[in-house]
Parts: C-alpha cells; structure tokens; sequence
C-alpha cells in the first residue's frame, strides 16, 4: 500500500512539474514573439522614415524666351524651392527660344519622363502645359491674367484643377494714371503689342478704356512677331505722342528694335513691366519677377510635400508695385520725373 501512494504521489509530482514546464515555456516563446515584432515594427518605422528623408523630386522648368523679367523669375522659384527642399529637388530647364510649338515639345517630354511638378513661364508655356497633361501639377509664373490665358469664363482666382501659379499683372488703372501724371498734355497714344500673346491683347484693350477715360485718343498697333515689329513700330511712333507697351514676351525680347526708332524721334514709351522699360521706355510701374518666382517656388514646395492640393490653390499676385523710370531716356527726352519714382539700377 505504501508503494501504491509513493507511486502515487511521484507520478502527480511530474505531472505538476510537467505543467510548470510548460508555462515557463509558452512564456518565454510570447515574449520571444512579441520581442520579434517590436524589432520588426521598428525596422519598418527606421526604414519609411530613411525613406521619407531621402525622398526626391523632379521639376521640369519651360521658360517661353530668355529676357531679364523670365530669367528673375525662374531664378527666384528655383532658389526658393531649393531652400526648402535643398538636395531633395532637381531641375530640367528648358527655354523654348520663343516659340510656343517648342514649348508643347518640352512638355511632352516633360509627360515622359514623369516629372513630379511643371513650372511653365509665360503665357504660351502655361497653354502648353495645360494641354500637355491633366495629372501633373502645373504652376504659371510671369502670367498676366490666368482667366484669359486658360479660356476660363469669369475667372475668380482659382482654377481648380492641376493648374495654380502667380500673376505679374501690375494695376492698369495704375499704369494708365502714370502715363497721365507724366504727359498730362499729350493727345495721341499707340499701343504697342503682339496680336499672338491672349494677355497682351487684354492689357491693351483695358488700358485704351482708362485712356480714353481720360480724354485720350488710343490706337491699337499689333504686330504678329519680332519679323514686323520695326514697321508697325514705326507706324506708331509717327503717329503718337506717348506709346504705352503693356508686359508681352516679344517686346520684352526686341527692345532695342523699339528704342532705335522711338528715341531718335523723341516718342516716349511708357512700359508694362521693368525690363522693357530699362530697353526702351521712360517709365514703368513695376513688380520684381524675382519675388514672384519666389512666390511660386513656395507654393511648390507646399505642393510637392502635399501641404497643399494644387487644385484648392488661388492664383497669388505680387506683393507690392513700384513706379520706376530710366534715367537716361527720361533725361534726353528731357522728361521731369516726379520724387517717388525709383531709377532702375544697371
């Protein structure tokens, strides 16, 4: 009997350290497991933040024509973007040469290559882009006005698709009250611009009302390129007392051409932005391209790091105008210059 309860009692005795065992066991195989998938889970946050750190970026630059104003504001986007994402961002920039079937070419190659962000400076690059994708986000820089530019029927500030940017055009208002302000007395005004720029055409059209306003007699003087520029040019100056040309991409590229014939015959030319007026104009009542290129350079960033949906972004217009002159012209035309006009340096 006392071997049956010794038996007894060993074999409950390995039972119980079976058991214990056994626990001891599954113990140290969960937290084995839950060891593993701490390591594991921090490997994948290691790897998507090294990930998200070394993220880059690809942005295809079309520029319309090399001229001082294209040129600031291309600079001002890339420095921008740059200081925000520093090596993280890479440029294709391309210049069309000023012309707009080149500008399709560039964006299409831009399609290709699957760039993340399209910057198109001007008009014609802007149109360009518009048409070449529907995906791709798409900022304008060096634009006047978006709505005439896109087709867009009373345009309010947001296009609303992958197309955002910011405008160069200077209060026109503004613009015809500096030609007032400084030929108070003249009759005749020409104005000068290219029939192919959309923008150009709505600047004229909306200038000549305020001119006219004013008592002035307004005549339109268009020229389809740079080929014809020198006789319509010529046309205009015969026949006007001031010319007003308005920010257009062609006269920004062939001021000299409109200084060699105005000048010697002493018609003044009031201009739409500063580069033209440091070519061939008195006065102008100016943006800097360089603070707007920076403009959209921010907005870029905020696009490409999806701190902003393009579609939800309003177009942004300069901060500030300054009434500038040439100091030069203005003197040999002997044009006096009121105290808050700045000469434009260089």
């Amino acid at each position: 009997m006392k071997k049956v309860v010794s038996l007894m009692t060993a074999v409950c005795l390995a039972a119980s350290l079976a058991a214990c065992g056994s626990t001891a066991s599954s113990t140290a195989a969960s937290s084995e497991a839950a060891s593993s998938e701490a390591a594991s889970s921090a490997a994948e946050s290691a790897a998507s933040s090294e990930a998200s750190e070394t993220k880059t970026y690809k942005v295809g630059i079309c520029q319309l024509v090399q001229h001082d104003a294209l040129d600031a504001a291309t600079q001002g986007f890339k420095d921008a973007l740059t200081e925000e994402l520093g090596d993280a961002v890479t440029y294709d920039e391309q210049n069309a040469q000023g012309d707009s079937n080149t500008c399709s070419t560039i964006i299409n190659g831009f399609v290709s290559d699957g760039v993340d962000l399209i910057l198109a400076n001007a008009t014609p690059a802007l149109q360009a882009a518009q048409a070449g994708t529907d995906t791709i986000p798409i900022l304008g820089t060096s634009v006047t006005e978006y709505g005439v530019a896109l087709g867009i029927e009373n345009f309010d500030g947001l296009v609303g698709t992958n197309v955002s940017g910011t405008s160069d055009l200077a209060p026109l208002d503004q613009q015809a009250a500096m030609l007032q302000e400084l030929f108070p007395d003249a009759k005749t005004v020409g104005l000068l611009y290219c029939s192919a720029e959309a923008n150009s055409q709505y600047q004229v059209d909306t200038v000549k009302g305020y001119l006219e306003e004013m008592g002035y007699t307004c005549e339109l003087y268009a020229f389809s390129d740079s080929n014809d520029l020198s006789g319509v040019c010529q046309s205009a100056s015969d026949a006007s007392d001031v010319i007003y040309v308005p920010t257009d991409n062609t006269v920004a590229s062939n001021t000299e051409i409109i200084n060699n014939i105005c000048l010697p015959a002493k018609t003044p030319v009031i201009a739409g932005e500063e580069g033209i007026c440091a070519g061939c104009g008195v006065a102008t009542l100016s943006i800097s391209y360089y603070d707007l290129g920076v403009a959209t350079g921010k907005m870029a960033a905020k696009v490409l790091t999806g701190e902003s949906k393009i579609e939800e972004m309003p177009i942004e217009y300069a901060p500030q105008f300054t009434k500038k002159y040439n100091a030069s012209i203005a003197e040999e035309l002997g044009v006096t210059i009121p105290e808050d006009y700045a000469a434009i340096e260089g």
